[in-house]
């Protein structure tokens, strides 16, 4: 989304779908917890800060949880830099308080072993190779330290609303399924198998087992690499007290985000790949009875000359491209030409966006729409982001007027 030009033209409204109020949203005080969902690059980073400075302004405590990597976050609230620690956002104006971080993925991890482990444990666990293999960037584990990070800032009560903004693409939704993989990873074969010496107790148990694991984890480490299966071994080992935590935190972090209080918003840019994309999520959402308020629809484009269709347009460039040969003031026609031109493309996206957006919204007529207009310029700023949520905050009669 961009700044420049943001309080001028208003995006139409939804023809077939009722209208999103997120001021309303935002000021109940019973919602606590806003999840901004989408594909990759439709503006959800952005529309998650400007939620979350809207509300701040309008009286709320807010902090704002990004997992998205980029800084762009950071940049338009004028911090150098975010990181696990939710930081004070100062301009933020009104009787409320604007905070904002970045999931750090290891040092979330760190903070649950040092938090849940005795320290002589704790230490073992962070030095232990396959540990920091698994902290930096084990496949699910961005996922399911973003459902700790939640689940840690909500038990921590310091704000009346979180606002999070989730990785890009369907991944985005991969954090409900955190409990889940935990589930399984943790009770899988393998993890049985390494974890059975430790659970049972004595000696002629042992000998026995020690038989068979010794043929076990003989072709374990043929596959993995002795070393690594030792690693592997001595993690599950220190860590086996804590399995327990692990996936009894997650599930309440699940049963949080279906609980009353929280909201999820998809958004998508006006585009066909883009609206597919939140059809998924709307799916996918609705399968596991999340709490979805509704869709933002960012990035639409808007004309100041509705009543000018890109026909009458197209029809007017021609009559002046053939008269500026046959006079004297061939400049000034050949750009009133050019300006009608394109005013007519943009009329033929506004159209293909108009039926993209109703496409859609019939086969989810329940589904709330706010639209956000397409700007001129990158937002950088929290004027960027006020304008933006001046857009969200825009509410009235869904009749599809242009």
């Amino acid at each position: 989304m961009t700044a420049a030009g943001a309080r001028g033209a208003q995006p139409r409204k939804a023809r077939s779908a009722s209208a999103l109020d997120v001021d309303a949203l935002i000021d109940d005080p019973g919602t606590r917890i806003v999840v901004c969902c989408g594909s990759g690059g439709v503006g959800k980073t952005t529309t998650a800060a400007a939620i979350g400075l809207r509300a701040a302004e309008r009286g709320r405590k807010v902090v704002v949880l990004t997992i998205d990597p980029a800084r762009r976050l950071a940049q338009s609230m004028g911090l150098t830099e975010l990181d696990n620690t939710p930081r004070v956002v100062k301009g933020a104006d009104g009787p409320g308080e604007l905070q904002a971080m970045m999931l750090d993925m290891k040092r979330t991890f760190d903070e649950v072993v040092l938090a849940h482990a005795e320290p002589e444990r704790a230490k073992a666990i962070l030095a232990n190779p396959f540990y920091q293999s698994l902290s930096a960037g084990f496949a699910g584990t961005q996922e399911y330290m973003a459902m700790e990070k939640l689940g840690q800032l909500r038990a921590e009560d310091r704000w009346d609303l979180i606002v999070v903004d989730t990785p890009p693409s369907r991944s985005a939704l991969d954090f409900l399924d955190a409990p889940s993989r935990l589930g399984s990873f943790l009770d899988g074969k393998v993890i049985r198998l390494l974890t059975a010496p430790a659970k049972v107790g004595g000696r002629s148990a042992m000998k026995f087992l020690n038989v068979g694991m010794g043929l076990i984890t003989g072709t374990l480490g043929k596959i993995f690499g002795a070393q690594l299966l030792t690693d592997i071994q001595t993690f599950i080992s220190a860590t086996d007290s804590m399995f327990g935590g692990f996936r009894e935190r997650a599930d309440r972090t699940y049963q949080l985000l279906k609980a009353p209080g929280t909201a999820f918003l998809v958004v998508a840019a006006p585009e066909r790949d883009a609206l597919r994309e939140a059809a998924y999520f709307v799916d996918r959402l609705a399968a596991d009875e999340m709490p979805l308020a509704g869709l933002v629809l960012n990035r639409v484009h808007s004309t100041g000359a509705p009543q000018l269709t890109a026909e009458r347009a197209l029809a007017a460039a021609e009559a002046l491209e053939e008269n500026g040969s046959q006079t004297s003031s061939v400049a000034a026609e050949m750009l009133a030409a050019g300006l009608l031109r394109l005013h007519a493309e943009r009329m033929q996206v506004m159209g293909r966006e108009r039926r993209t957006r109703d496409r859609f919204a019939s086969v989810y007529p329940d589904v709330p729409i706010v639209e956000v207009a397409a700007l001129a310029g990158d937002v950088h700023d929290l004027d960027g982001l006020r304008a933006i949520g001046e857009q969200l905050g825009v509410t009235g009669p869904a009749d599809g007027t242009d």
